[in-house]
C-alpha cells in the first residue's frame, strides 16, 4: 500500500546540497514526489511510496548531507498525488 507524506526540514538546510542528497536517497528507496527549497530557509518534501521506505527517508531527513544542521523535521500524512518520479523543484 502506498502512502504520501509532506515533510518539512528546518535548520541549516540551504546551500548544503540537501535537495540533491534527498533526490539520491529517494531514488534509492524507490520513492516518488519532489523536494524544494522554501523562501523561509526550510526544505519541503512530498514523498510517496511504501510506508517502510518513507519512514527511512524521514529518519534520514534528521541527518541529511554532511554539511546540514537539522533542527526539526515535521512529517504529515496526506492524500496520494500519484507522482511518476522524484525530482527537484525550483
Amino acid at each position: 500500500m502506498l502512502h504520501h507524506y509532506n515533510i518539512t526540514v528546518k535548520g541549516k538546510v540551504h546551500g548544503v546540497s540537501y535537495r540533491f542528497a534527498t533526490l539520491r536517497k529517494a531514488h534509492k528507496l524507490g520513492l516518488t514526489g519532489y523536494v524544494k527549497n522554501l523562501h523561509n530557509g526550510d526544505v519541503f518534501i512530498e514523498a510517496e511510496g511504501k510506508e517502510e521506505n518513507i519512514n527511512k527517508l524521514i529518519e534520514w531527513c534528521y541527518i541529511g548531507p554532511p554539511a546540514a544542521e537539522v533542527t526539526e523535521v515535521q512529517a504529515e500524512e496526506k492524500e496520494l498525488a500519484h507522482f511518476r518520479n522524484f525530482e527537484i523543484k525550483k
